[in-house]
C-alpha cells in the first residue's frame, strides 16, 4: 500500500483520498430507500418498487450519451453535471410526500448513476495507467464497498420509520456527501479535465459505439460483464435475499450479517488478491473468479437442503464470503481491461459500453430470480448461477484470443504498439 501510494500521481490521490467518504452518503440511503417510501411516505409497496426502478432505468438510458459527452467535453464537466443532479435529487427526495416529486428525485439520481460511471473511470485512467491502473480500481472498489458499509450501518443505527425526520437527515446527508468530490473538482482537481482530443493523424471517422462494438475484445468482454453481473450483483438485491429467506429459511438478521460479512472480507483481502494478481492473465484472473463463484453458488445449494437451521446459516454467510473473494478479482480486471483497450479520446464511451452491460445484468438478474423462486424452483435457480460461472469461465478464454497482451495485463500498456 505504501509504494502504490507513493506511485500514484497527487490527482490520484485526491481522487482516492476521499472515496469512503463520498459513498458513506450512499450508504446512508441505499437500503432504506424503499422503506422510506413505503412505510414513511405511504406509498403502496407497487408504486414504491416502481419508483425505484426509475434509477436503473434512467440510469442505463443515460450510460451512452454520457459517455459520448465525456470523450467531448471531458469527465470533469460531466461528473460535475451528475453530482449536481444527485444532490439535487436526494434534497428533493428528502421532502418528496408526493409519487411526482419522488419521480423526479429519483430521476435525478439515476441520471448521475448513468452519467457517473463512465465519467468517474474515464478520469481514473487519466490519472493513473500501467500495473497501477488495476490497482487503483481494486482499492477503490475497496473503498467503496467500506464506505457504504459504514453508511449503511449508521443509516441503520438512526433511520426510525416511527421518526420521519430521520429519514429526512440521511437523505440530506446522502447530499452533503456529494459537496466532497464537486468541491474536488472544481478547487484541487479543476486542471484534470479528462479530455483528449482525437490525434490529427488518424485517418479514420471517429470511433461511434458501432465502430467500437465491431471490435471482437469489446463484445466479449461485454457479454462477459453482463453474465457476471446478472449472476453476480443482480443476485445480491434480489435473489440472495429471496432465496435466503423463501429456501434456506434464516432469519433477516442473518441476511443483514451476510452482507456484513460481504463487505468486511472485500475490506481485509482486496489489498492481498491484487498484490497476487498482479502482472497476471487478466482472462486468467476472471477464470479463477468463475471458479470461485462457483463454489459461492454451491454453498447456497447447501443451505437450500438444510432449510431453517445452522447448515442453512453457514451457507448464506459462506457464500457471501466466498462471493465476495471473487469480486475482489473481478473488480480490478474489467475496468482496467476496459480502460486499456480504449484510446484516450474514446474512453468514455467504452465505459459506457462495459456500463451498460452492468446495469443490463443487474436488471435482467432480479427478474429472473423472482420468476424461479416464485415457482419453485430453487434448485434450477442454483444450476443456472452454476452454469453463468462456467460461462464466464469460456468466455474469458474466448476474450484471451482476441484482447491484446497489453490490455490483458500481460505487458505494459507504455509498450503497447499503436495501430
Amino acid at each position: 500500500m505504501v509504494s502504490f501510494w507513493a506511485a500514484l500521481s497527487t490527482e490520484g490521490r485526491w481522487l482516492l483520498s476521499t472515496v469512503a467518504i463520498q459513498t458513506l452518503g450512499r450508504g446512508l440511503t441505499l437500503p432504506f430507500t424503499l422503506i422510506y417510501l413505503h412505510e414513511v411516505r405511504g406509498f403502496d409497496l407497487g408504486l414504491s418498487g416502481t419508483l425505484m426502478a426509475l434509477i436503473a432505468i434512467v440510469g442505463l438510458l443515460v450510460t451512452g450519451p454520457g459517455g459520448a459527452l465525456t470523450d467531448r467535453y471531458g469527465a470533469r464537466a460531466v461528473l460535475l453535471a451528475g453530482i449536481t443532479a444527485m444532490i439535487a435529487g436526494n434534497v428533493l427526495l428528502a421532502f418528496a410526500t408526493t409519487p411526482l416529486a419522488a419521480a423526479v428525485a429519483l430521476v435525478l439520481i439515476g441520471f448521475n448513476f448513468g452519467v457517473s460511471w463512465p465519467a468517474f473511470n474515464a478520469l481514473i485512467a487519466a490519472v493513473v495507467d500501467g500495473d497501477l491502473r488495476q490497482q487503483y480500481f481494486g482499492i477503490n472498489f475497496a473503498l467503496v464497498n467500506l464506505g457504504i458499509g459504514v453508511g449503511g450501518i449508521v443509516g441503520g443505527l438512526f433511520a426510525d420509520v416511527d421518526r420521519p425526520e430521520t429519514f429526512t437527515f440521511i437523505f440530506l446527508g446522502d447530499a452533503a456527501s456529494g459537496l466532497i468530490p464537486l468541491t474536488l473538482l472544481l478547487v484541487p482537481l479543476r486542471h484534470v479535465h479528462g479530455r483528449a482530443e482525437r490525434p490529427a493523424d488518424l485517418d479514420a471517422p471517429a470511433a461511434s459505439y458501432l465502430a467500437i462494438l465491431r471490435e471482437p475484445a469489446v463484445r466479449w468482454l461485454a457479454a462477459l460483464t453482463f453474465v457476471a453481473m446478472f449472476i453476480g450483483y443482480g443476485q445480491l438485491e434480489a435473489g440472495l435475499p429471496g432465496y435466503a429467506r423463501q429456501v434456506a429459511d434464516v432469519s433477516t438478521r442473518t441476511v443483514g450479517l451476510a452482507f456484513a460479512v460481504n463487505t468486511a472480507v472485500i475490506v481485509v483481502l482486496q489489498f492481498s488478491v491484487l498484490s497476487r494478481i498482479s502482472g497476471r492473465m487478466r482472462t486468467r484472473v476472471m477464470i479463477v473468479m468463475a471458479a470461485v463463484w462457483a463454489v459461492a453458488w454451491g454453498l447456497i445449494g447447501l443451505a437450500g437442503l438444510a432449510p431453517g437451521g445452522a447448515v442453512a446459516i453457514v451457507g448464506i454467510l459462506g457464500f457471501m464470503a466466498v462471493f465476495a473473494l471473487g469480486e475482489t478479482m473481478l473488480q480490478p480486471t474489467v475496468p482496467a481491461m476496459t480502460n486499456d483497450l480504449a484510446d484516450d479520446h474514446t474512453r468514455g464511451r467504452y465505459n459506457a459500453i462495459s456500463a451498460a452491460a452492468f446495469q443490463c445484468g443487474a436488471i435482467a438478474g432480479p427478474v429472473v430470480a423472482g420468476l424461479l423462486l416464485e415457482q419453485d424452483l430453487a434448485g434450477l435457480y442454483v444450476a443456472l448461477m452454476v452454469l453463468g460461472c462456467a460461462a464466464i469461465a469460456v468466455m474469458a478464454l474466448v476474450l484471451e484470443r482476441h484482447v491484446p497482451d497489453s490490455a490483458n495485463g500481460a505487458t505494459p500498456v507504455a509498450e503497447r504498439p499503436t495501430s
